[in-house]
């Protein structure tokens, strides 16, 4: 059996899909995270990593960045800066700034954008991983510019609806149990570069 079928990952091009309902593995998601990021800091002869978490908690469609920015501030990640939260999010009306800030202020930084999405109807309550850029605002018929050398959306609703309306009826629990993977993956992460002393 082939592991992304044995650990509930899809393979889809340069994207991974990981189910957060059924069978999520941390440890899978973190390797190919970790992995990625390597990768990238040594291509682009980056010096630190930040995660740029978009949304916004007036939708709990689209609150996963948010979400997983405010976990993980409060869990104080000692590698990585953190910018988007529930206090402070990063959304359409802001994105702008924030990366122009991003740009001036953290030109050496690997950045892991992390956004919702929509996708196909059975793909809703995946979180995907990948490497390139995010392009926020698509699920909605918003054109953002794109951010980020890797990328990580958390499925919310399928692609045949883009009505915002619909990402105001997303259960709150599917993106919290989606946050909570996302993050404690992360978390994971951490704990690698700490024990490795690469980064």
């Amino acid at each position: 059996m082939k592991l992304w079928k044995q650990f509930s990952i899809q393979k889809q091009d340069t994207i991974d899909y990981f189910n957060t309902r059924k069978d999520f593995r941390p440890d899978v998601f973190a390797a190919r995270l970790n992995q990625l990021i390597l990768e990238e800091l040594d291509a682009k002869e980056k010096v630190g990593v930040m995660f740029l978490c978009i949304g916004t908690d007036r939708s709990t469609g689209d609150s996963l960045g948010p979400l997983v920015g405010h976990k993980l501030r409060a869990r104080k990640l000692r590698r990585a800066a953190v910018i988007g939260t529930l206090d402070r999010p990063v959304h359409a009306m802001n994105l702008d700034l924030y990366s122009r800030y991003i740009r001036l202020n953290y030109p050496d930084y690997v950045v892991v954008a992390i956004d919702a999405s929509v996708g196909s109807s059975d793909h809703v309550g995946y979180a995907t991983l990948g490497r390139g850029a995010l392009k926020p605002g698509l699920g909605v018929s918003k054109e953002l510019e794109a951010v980020g050398d890797i990328s990580i959306t958390g499925i919310v609703g399928g692609c045949g609806n883009y009505d915002p309306v619909m990402l105001q009826s997303v259960r709150l629990s599917m993106v919290m149990q989606m946050a909570d993977c996302i993050c404690e993956s992360i978390f994971l992460v951490e704990r690698l570069w700490e024990k490795s002393l690469v980064y």
